[in-house]
């Protein structure tokens, strides 16, 4: 018994971050994403014996899970489908600091960081005004680094439709940069 104990703490360390990382996305505020992780985490935990290995990856089944409680908690109505900024600092982080942050080039001049501030606010906005189909492949592909046949599998939709609805959220949030650019600059 004690050795399933310490196979689900590793189970909760090593998928929590990404957990966390998806419920934030789309919740856009970090309490509600950290109640939503821990409501996950119940969810796996109480089916974790329908996991199947011959079906997909436990990566594909844990993000499946995720999206599955997401699903249901927005037809409920709690919470409003928002994506929040690319760059805002996990809840966890102390000092504050985003990654892109951490990794900036400190010789960057004034200008140009608010510059990329800026183009951080516009991504972020034009996400938010991309309907929930493509905002969520979008996100899947390009900020959680999935692979396609895997986003199928999540999305329960056929592969070609993945990449359609990547093909068009990008486009369209390509669109949308487009004229908010030409309206900031």
């Amino acid at each position: 018994m004690s050795g399933d104990a310490a196979a689900w703490q590793e189970i909760v360390q090593q998928y929590h971050r990404r957990i966390y990382n998806i419920c934030y996305r789309f919740s856009g505020s970090p309490d509600d994403a950290a109640d939503l992780a821990q409501e996950v985490f119940i969810r796996m935990y109480r089916t974790l014996s329908t996991y199947d290995t011959s079906r997909a990856s436990f990566m594909t089944w844990v993000t499946t899970v995720t999206r599955n409680l997401l699903v249901d908690h927005f037809r409920k109505g709690k919470y409003d489908r928002v994506t929040d900024s690319l760059d805002a600092p996990p809840a966890s982080q102390e000092d504050g600091l985003t990654l892109a942050e951490q990794l900036e080039d400190r010789a960057a001049s004034p200008e140009s960081q608010v510059r990329s501030q800026e183009v951080q606010k516009l991504v972020h906005e034009g996400l938010r005004r991309l309907s929930p189909e493509l905002r969520e492949a979008v996100i899947l592909r390009d900020l959680q680094d999935m692979d396609y046949k895997d986003i199928a599998k999540v999305l329960h939709v056929p592969e070609g439709t993945v990449k359609s609805r990547i093909n068009r959220g990008r486009t369209e949030l390509g669109r949308l940069l487009q004229r908010s650019y030409r309206q900031v600059g």
